[in-house]
């Protein structure tokens, strides 16, 4: 297994969609107390099914974390300021959280799902589109973030003197999440860093080479550690509760209600989920994955435990994979 360097760092990811509020909090500050270094937060208004069950919204669930813990870094992952909530509103949040955490919270945006964005009314505009509406949105966010009164009149979005206040002396930085060349392309332009969620190179390179060369570069693995060590049993778990880790494509972007991700649920093979899901407890198949996404260039992966069972995963990790990965 080919060994990680500095900076690489081990993140948690913290699933609004399998969790509570006050267990998003717990869950918080048991990865602080565990080694990790940092935690990103899914951003939605609805789970991608029903039996998921859950949807906070994530700024109240942010406070509670920055006051429950002290030194655990926290990004969105991500936020789409694109129709369900506008850019200055995003702006004015994000600045509230990052004087709630100083030097520990990151603002992760993305062009978003319709299962989330369609609630406010109006149309879901195509890819390229949303990716216009990216860019003009962070370039409003960002000159929020200065503290002075704005004006804007763009393509997409209007905003009439606003002015925030309280910014910290540093701005929160910007992460864009991308999955092609194009959006990668996008987020080396505007972002301070790239989010990710598969370690594949093409993303890194397109995101170096449009001024994202020597920025953090992000990536997500799933994972289900099952508290007996068995694999059938946690193979069982991610169809049960994540199916949608097997839909990919338009369905994945479009599709606008959790009912709709469940009718296609059926049609999801195990071996589509296991395929891209480390399942089990043996720690040399957790490293070598998180040594993928360190070989295509990615400086932190934040790991997502599918299941209710986080304790289980947290001890796993605590004794079995951290020490390895920091030797």
């Amino acid at each position: 297994m080919a060994e990680t360097t500095p900076p690489f760092r081990l993140g948690y990811w913290l699933s609004s969609e399998e969790h509570p509020p006050a267990r998003l909090v717990d869950l918080a500050v048991r990865a602080e107390e565990d080694g990790f270094a940092t935690a990103m937060i899914s951003d939605h208004i609805h789970p991608w099914t029903t039996t998921q069950g859950n949807a906070p919204f994530v700024w109240g669930v942010l406070g509670a974390i920055a006051r429950a813990t002290e030194t655990l870094e926290v990004g969105t992952g991500v936020t789409a300021p694109i129709r369900r909530i506008h850019p200055a509103i995003v702006a004015h949040a994000a600045a509230t959280a990052a004087s709630l955490m100083p030097g520990r919270f990151f603002l992760g945006v993305g062009t978003g799902e319709r299962l989330n964005e369609h609630v406010v009314g109006g149309d879901w505009p195509p890819v390229p589109v949303r990716r216009d509406m990216l860019e003009e949105a962070v370039s409003i966010i960002r000159r929020l973030f200065e503290g002075k009164p704005v004006n804007h009149q763009g393509e997409h979005y209007t905003v009439e003197s606003t002015q925030l206040f309280g910014i910290t002396e540093q701005p929160p930085p910007i992460y864009v999440a991308a999955s092609g060349r194009r959006s990668a392309a996008l987020a080396g332009k505007i972002g301070d860093g790239l989010v990710s969620t598969a370690p594949k190179t093409e993303p890194v390179e397109a995101f170096e080479a449009n001024g994202g060369e020597g920025k953090p570069k992000v990536g997500q693995l799933k994972v289900c550690v099952d508290a007996d060590g068995d694999e059938q049993r946690a193979r069982k778990t991610i169809v049960e509760v994540w199916p949608n880790g097997a839909i990919n494509g338009g369905a994945m972007t479009d599709l606008p209600r959790p009912q709709d991700f469940e009718a296609l649920a059926p049609l999801v093979r195990e071996e589509d989920l296991t395929s891209s899901i480390v399942c089990g407890n043996d720690p040399e198949r957790h490293l070598d994955a998180i040594a993928e996404f360190a070989r295509a260039g990615y400086s932190t992966v934040y790991v997502h435990q599918i299941g209710p069972d986080q304790e289980t995963f947290f001890d796993f990790y605590k004794h079995e994979v951290i020490p390895k990965l920091a030797s």
